[in-house]
């Protein structure tokens, strides 16, 4: 056991965990093998057994989810009645989008301006590699001081429930006193947070269809209805004319009363041009973590490039939903589907097929294992109070362990703060949040076997 401070211990391991999430980086683990080859996303998953193995965890196994994907499995006895903690990440990652706008290749680790920068460096393989971090500094100081499981998503960016499914179908697997999910981040970087609460998400395709087949726009055009026009009509209302999220029947008046997001940091952090106004009404907090918000996220229809003067017959769309804790998930799907359905012009047929959806969360904050992070954050960040956040995006998975295990304290962290640009083009990670998160989520082990015992 050695005497130097655990801090010390973890920037010692930093260039071994920089050499590792250069090597996990480089696997294009998109869960879709429409984009990529299925085999990167197994490359993956056996790369993080094997990284799970050689810290002597046991029953390490790659877990065939229903969705045909594979989840990551190990467990680390503690010691004699020690708690059991649940650390999670996931090591698939969202496409790269436009590979052309990366100012380095996307699935090749590049340190650029004091961060590392590739796709999955925030979200969330270096979560994956966070635990790590703490588990080695613990080693090295005495033992990890409780039972640890890990768990490795496989298929979290894509929202089809494998590991949820899984989950509920085999409930022993993951039950633990406390679980950490390390696929958050901090409010921004160098103000230690933890995530109160989720808006869940539901992913519906729509489909219109007007024509048997397509027609020369000159010949048809101004009678023949168009089913790119009607599906642009369609879109449209989903949207105030302030860009306010209008679905018949949806709430969009909650307010956040937590930590507030000022209005210029916003538009700092989004990027958002000069001259271009924010959508919506009410604080930035109450629109991003307590209101509902549709999203269109990919619309079939002629690039610009090779179009002919056509109408067209048929249009689709995805659509996204992005559904505020005190909403039901499912309640919103069905909204969305019949405004869908309600507001296709012209008769034009509407078909809608759901694609993903996940549930809201709210996190009991007043719960021990917060006393226990929270004096861990203060000390991993000197000077420091640990604050609590809403987090726009969703982790369907929180909701089913909530279900399965409602005894279980369920903590969220990690390394996506704003600057990390998770989901767009040049994500990347800074390495000083790495190394204090790490030391934060160690002495949360410890601090948390602490009180267990007294």
């Amino acid at each position: 056991m050695t005497a130097r401070p655990i801090s010390e211990t973890i920037a010692s391991l930093m260039p071994r965990a920089k050499t590792e999430l250069t090597e996990l980086v480089a696997f294009q683990s998109v869960a879709d093998p429409a984009q990529f080859p299925k085999s990167e996303c197994e490359a993956a998953a056996n790369w993080v057994a094997d990284a799970l193995r050689a810290e002597d965890f046991q029953d390490v196994a790659l877990l065939d989810t229903p969705d045909g994907t594979q989840s990551v499995y190990g467990f680390l006895p503690g010691p004699a009645g020690a708690p059991t903690v649940l650390l999670y990440a996931h090591y698939d990652v969202q496409p790269p989008l436009d590979e052309s706008a990366w100012l380095s290749p996307p699935f090749e680790l590049t340190e650029r301006d004091g961060r590392w920068f590739g796709r999955g460096a925030a979200d969330c393989k270096g979560g994956f590699i966070m635990h790590l971090l703490a588990l080695r500094a613990l080693k090295a100081h005495g033992g990890v001081p409780v039972s640890v499981k890990v768990i490795a998503e496989g298929s979290e960016e894509q929202g089809t429930g494998g590991l949820e499914r899984y989950a509920e179908a085999h409930p022993e697997l993951l039950t633990a006193d406390t679980i950490v999910i390390g696929d958050t981040g901090n409010f921004r970087v160098g103000l230690p947070t933890v995530t109160a609460t989720l808006r869940g998400m539901t992913m519906l395709r729509v489909t219109l269809d007007t024509l048997e087949g397509n027609l020369h726009s000159g010949q048809f055009g101004g009678a023949a209805p168009d089913a790119l026009a009607a599906m642009i009509q369609l879109l449209s209302s989903l949207r105030a004319e302030d860009g306010t999220t209008t679905v018949d029947g949806l709430a969009t008046d909650a307010e956040w009363d937590g930590l507030q997001y000022a209005e210029a940091e916003f538009r700092k952090d989004a990027k958002v041009l000069d001259g271009v106004g924010l959508i919506g009404t009410g604080t930035v907090a109450d629109r991003i973590w307590a209101r509902p918000a549709v999203t269109v996220i990919g619309i079939d229809c002629p690039p610009v490039v090779g179009a002919t003067p056509s109408l067209q017959a048929s249009a689709r769309a995805q659509v996204s939903l992005r559904v505020p804790p005190g909403q039901d998930a499912a309640k919103a799907s069905e909204l969305l589907t019949a405004h869908l359905k309600a507001h296709a012009p012209w008769g034009a047929r509407v078909s809608v097929e759901q694609v993903g959806q996940g549930q809201p969360f709210r996190a009991d904050t007043s719960s021990p294992a917060y006393t226990s992070m929270a004096q861990a954050m203060e000390a991993a960040y000197p000077g420091e109070k640990m604050q609590t956040s809403g987090m726009g995006g969703s982790i369907p998975l929180c909701n089913t362990l909530a279900a399965l295990y409602p005894q279980a304290e369920i903590l969220l962290i990690g390394l996506s703060e704003p600057e990390a640009q998770i989901h767009a083009v040049n994500e990347s990670v800074s390495p000083e949040e790495l190394q204090r998160l790490s030391l934060a989520e160690a002495l949360f082990l410890r601090n948390y076997a602490e009180s267990k015992r007294a």
